[in-house]
């Protein structure tokens, strides 16, 4: 059985993808800080206690996967914040690069030795991340730490190609969560089902690629 370990999977999308893949047979492990009712009533093996912001909860997670191995971790609790020009915020621009850039960095470099030969690596961004496509300004915070989390998602494709790791770079979409306050144009589940999809079409050559969830490529 394959295995997969979903961060932030106690609703939105985490919790879509948790139901996703157990849906197609895989051993999930979910992480989070506390349980959902949601992610409860799943048939993940739940490991709570892990924040993100404090490294030293990690022992949480090393301890429940014991001699386990990962064969897909997906980086997918994120932040979203609302600055702009005239309503600065630096606390959470400091923030959001702290849970949407530097926590999936340190969550891979601390599973690297949990990961099979051949494992995949997803990082859910988003497009806002991308400097290209920017037409509208404002959230600093956010489109500044998805930027950064894209720059070091390339590199860890880069570094991680001899090992036969892949890693996908994957904006999921403008999904009904309550990030977005319910807005957007699809339902987490269908969210989840194409992130399985551009999961399943990852490998070492096309390893470090920004895709749309829907399978377009996107612009840096």
């Amino acid at each position: 059985m394959k295995s997969v370990l979903i961060t932030g999977a106690n609703r939105g999308i985490g919790l879509a993808l948790t139901k996703r893949f157990l849906a197609d047979g895989y051993k999930v492990f979910a992480v989070c800080r506390e349980a959902s009712v949601g992610l409860a009533k799943t048939k993940a093996q739940i490991i709570e206690g892990v924040d993100l912001l404090h490294e030293q909860t990690f022992h949480n997670l090393f301890q429940a996967l014991g001699n386990e191995k990962i064969d897909v971790l997906i980086n997918n609790a994120g932040i979203l914040e609302r600055e702009s020009l005239t309503d600065m915020n630096f606390d959470t621009v400091l923030k959001q690069f702290q849970v949407n850039a530097l926590a999936p960095l340190k969550v891979t470099v601390a599973l690297l030795p949990y990961l099979n030969e051949h494992a995949k690596v997803a990082m859910i961004t988003s497009r806002m991340g991308s400097i290209n496509d920017n037409g509208s300004g404002g959230y600093y915070g956010y489109r500044m730490s998805k930027a950064a989390l894209n720059a070091a998602s390339v590199s860890l494709a880069r570094d991680l190609h001899e090992q036969g790791v892949a890693v996908a770079i994957l904006h999921p979409g403008f999904v009904q969560t309550d990030m977005v306050g319910g807005a957007g144009d699809i339902d987490p589940d269908t969210c989840a089902l194409r992130l399985k999809q551009r999961i399943d079409e990852l490998n070492v050559a096309n390893s470090g690629t920004f895709w749309h969830s829907n399978g377009d490529i996107l612009p840096w």
